[in-house]
């Protein structure tokens, strides 16, 4: 390990008057600070857990390895961040995303935070109603599904953390999952023609001691505000890191992941899945008596 001393932690783009988080970076590392959070996480080790912060770590091209705790355990030594990971710690998340490109949206009592990378896209075709299937890139499915290195960590992922300063009921913390998933999906699929990639995952946060929420469906403040972060967290970030001189997001017919443009299609992308497969559907027949189902 190099004797070199990182450099002092600097603000997270959009985190100065943060009311969710405290976001520092350093040494490729994003923390969000906010002491006695309520987590659940869909990363690795992952869970619900009370802890100070969490984390968003970069991982190097070619990463590959195997024992994560220790190797974040080791990120946040070399990163200057006090603290540890685990099951009863801190909620990490990994990224091949530069966390130049983190970007965080804030809204009402709601705070997102974004990476989003297309290197590695999940494309599901869907049939309409009618018959015709909705697929934005046609002609890529070869089976139950096309995949290249699916499990691998990549230079892509779109990882969230989504918190609140309410207090969140135990049903409305689970379901705030569904709530970032649901916008993510819709977001992508609006920008990219894909609803996500092979390694995404999402946190989510409430502060214990914040004004009780019971529901945080999209209808409601907790909802409404977390749809709208999630949405606009991931176009800045896909902007950053996609975007040409005036923003715009660009496309490439080649792409490897890099910083050349989203892939237009999943054969186009250095790795990738396109599920098209059936399951077999059928009704629910009625209980037939006092036999129950």
């Amino acid at each position: 390990m190099s004797d070199r001393r990182p450099d002092p932690p600097r603000p997270a783009v959009g985190s100065r008057s943060d009311p969710v988080f405290e976001a520092t970076v350093s040494d490729g590392v994003c923390r969000l600070l906010r002491p006695g959070t309520r987590f659940l996480s869909t990363g690795f080790e992952g869970g619900r857990r009370v802890a100070d912060a969490a984390y968003n770590v970069t991982v190097p091209e070619g990463f590959d390895a195997r024992d994560l705790r220790a190797y974040v355990a080791g990120r946040l030594d070399r990163a200057g961040f006090d603290g540890s990971v685990g099951p009863d710690a801190a909620p990490a998340l990994l990224t091949g995303v530069d966390q130049t490109h983190a970007r965080i949206a804030r809204r009402g009592p709601v705070a997102v935070l974004a990476t989003a990378g297309l290197s590695n896209p999940a494309a599901l075709p869907v049939e309409r109603v009618g018959g015709d299937t909705i697929d934005p890139h046609p002609d890529e499915s070869d089976g139950f599904a096309r995949t290249t290195a699916g499990d691998q960590h990549h230079a892509g992922t779109v990882n969230l953390v989504a918190g609140t300063t309410r207090s969140l009921a135990d049903g409305a913390l689970a379901n705030l999952l569904t709530v970032v998933a649901e916008a993510k999906a819709a977001t992508l699929l609006a920008l990219t023609g894909f609803p996500g990639t092979t390694s995404d995952a999402v946190v989510v946060a409430d502060d214990p001691d914040g004004e009780l929420a019971t529901f945080s469906g999209s209808a409601t403040p907790v909802g409404r505000a977390t749809r709208v972060c999630v949405r606009d967290a991931i176009a800045a970030s896909l902007r950053s890191r996609y975007g040409d001189e005036s923003g715009e997001l660009t496309g490439s017919e080649a792409s490897t992941g890099t910083e050349d443009g989203i892939p237009t299609a999943v054969a186009d992308a250095e790795h990738g899945v396109v599920t098209d497969g059936r399951a077999t559907v059928t009704s629910i027949p009625e209980a037939d008596g006092d036999r129950p189902l």
